[in-house]
């Protein structure tokens, strides 16, 4: 059968691939972060490209400095650095180990927000962004 796929194309196209992948990534970044102070100038992060345009913070801005605040274990300052994005975090992560859980058990899965949710979550962010940048 000349037509067939190697065996070892089709393992990247299993469920479990894409998140497996999502979670290295994460983990080599931070890897990275952890030893790369994001409030010291003269490293390699990369810099909001609303806030380089506007001026403005955008609702996740700080979340790098929040993620390295919370790996040293400076949980005010991560606070401190973007609360609304914290406060998603454990959200964000059960959502990866889902993902990942049903990509092991060999299904595909992707989450669904009604648009009613959809606009709150747009609503929110939006809220958070104004109220961050009116201070």
């Amino acid at each position: 059968m000349a037509d067939a796929l190697p065996r070892s194309w089709s393992l990247l196209g299993h469920p479990a691939v894409a998140p497996l992948a999502v979670l290295a990534a994460g983990v080599a970044g931070a890897g990275y972060l952890y030893v790369t102070d994001p409030h010291q100038p003269g490293h390699v992060l990369p810099q909001c490209p609303f806030r380089l345009v506007t001026g403005l913070l955008c609702p996740a801005c700080g979340g790098t400095r929040m993620m390295y605040d919370l790996m040293h274990g400076h949980f005010t300052a991560a606070w401190l650095d973007n609360r609304a994005l914290l406060l998603a975090s454990p959200y964000a992560m059960a959502l990866l180990g889902r993902w990942m859980v049903e990509g092991m058990r060999g299904r595909r899965w992707q989450p669904r927000l009604s648009r009613r949710a959809q606009a709150v979550v747009l609503a929110l962010a939006v809220a958070w962004a104004i109220a961050r940048n009116a201070v």
